[in-house]
C-alpha cells in the first residue's frame, strides 16, 4: 500500500496481489461447485454493446449447439480486469488489451465506424460525414468503452470529454450537447429516438476480440471461441505473442 496523510492506494504490486486473490478464491469457488452442480455456466463479459445484430444468433445457436452448458452475458465497466479477478471467463472487446496482461487474444472481425448526432442536426441530411465534420464540436467519451482516441490528426483534435456509462453518452448527444463517434453495434444494441448513426467515411474501423486468461477459467472457453468465429465469420486469429505483447492485426 501507498498510505499519505489524506488517502490509502494500491500499489502496482499491492493490485496484481488483490487481483490473483480474488482468481484464486473464484476458482476455489468454481471448483466446489462443479464438485456439487456440475459444470457453472460460461460467463462472457463486455463494455458496450456486445455483438450488435449478432448477439441473438449467436447465443442461441450456442444453446442449441451445446444445451449442457449455459451462456451468461455480464457488462462490466472494465472487463479486462474482470478477467485478471476471475469474475468471468471471456470478452468481446474492441481495444486491445494491456500489454503483459496475461490473456489470450483472437481478433473475430471489424466494425465500421459511425457519428452519433442529435436527431434533427443538419449532418443527418448528409448519406456520409467525415472526421473534419465533427471537429468543431465537442465529442463526447463514454469511460468504460471509449475507442475514439487519435483519429484526428494533431491540430484538427476536438475537445473531449468523458461521461461514466453509455446513457449519459445518449442523453447528452440527444440534447444536442455534443456528438459521438462509435462501432455499427452501437446501433443496434443502444438505439435512441433522440440519436442518429451515420456512417463515418474516413476513419479506420474497430476490430472486435474475444480475450480470455491464458489459462481458461472455463473449460467450454476454446469451444466458444470456435462457435463464436464460425458465426461471425471472423478468422479468430492470434492477435497477441506467448509473452502479451499485442501484435498488429493484419
Amino acid at each position: 500500500m501507498e498510505r499519505t496523510t489524506r488517502r490509502l492506494v494500491l500499489t502496482d504490486a499491492g493490485q496484481r496481489l488483490y487481483e490473483r486473490a480474488h482468481m484464486i478464491l473464484h476458482q476455489l469457488e468454481d471448483a466446489l461447485t462443479e464438485a456439487t452442480a456440475g459444470v457453472r455456466p460460461l460467463r462472457i463479459g463486455f463494455a458496450w454493446a456486445v455483438l450488435g445484430d449478432r448477439t441473438v444468433p449467436l447465443l442461441r445457436t450456442w444453446r442449441e449447439r451445446h444445451p449442457g452448458i449455459p451462456v451468461g452475458v455480464h457488462r462490466r465497466d472494465d472487463p479486462e480486469a474482470a478477467l485478471r479477478r476471475g469474475e468471468i471467463d471471456a470478452a468481446f472487446l474492441r481495444s486491445a488489451p494491456a500489454p503483459g496482461a496475461g490473456l489470450e487474444v483472437r481478433s473475430l472481425y471489424r466494425e465500421r465506424r459511425l457519428a452519433a448526432v442529435p436527431e434533427g442536426d443538419p449532418l443527418v441530411r448528409r448519406e456520409v460525414v467525415r472526421l473534419a465534420d465533427l471537429a468543431d464540436r465537442p465529442v463526447v467519451l463514454c469511460a468504460t468503452a471509449a475507442t475514439t482516441g487519435g483519429l484526428w490528426p494533431d491540430g484538427q483534435r476536438p475537445r473531449t470529454f468523458e461521461v461514466a456509462n453509455v446513457d449519459e453518452w445518449l442523453t447528452l448527444i440527444a440534447t444536442g450537447d455534443a456528438v459521438g463517434v462509435t462501432a455499427e453495434a452501437t446501433e443496434n444494441s443502444h438505439p435512441h429516438p433522440g440519436v442518429r448513426y451515420l456512417p463515418l467515411a474516413d476513419a479506420p474501423p474497430v476490430t472486435v476480440r474475444l480475450v480470455w486468461p491464458r489459462t481458461a477459467t472455463h473449460p467450454a472457453t476454446l469451444a466458444f471461441l470456435d462457435h463464436v468465429r464460425r458465426m461471425t465469420g471472423g478468422p479468430g486469429e492470434l492477435d497477441a505473442s506467448p509473452d502479451g505483447v499485442t501484435r498488429p492485426v493484419s
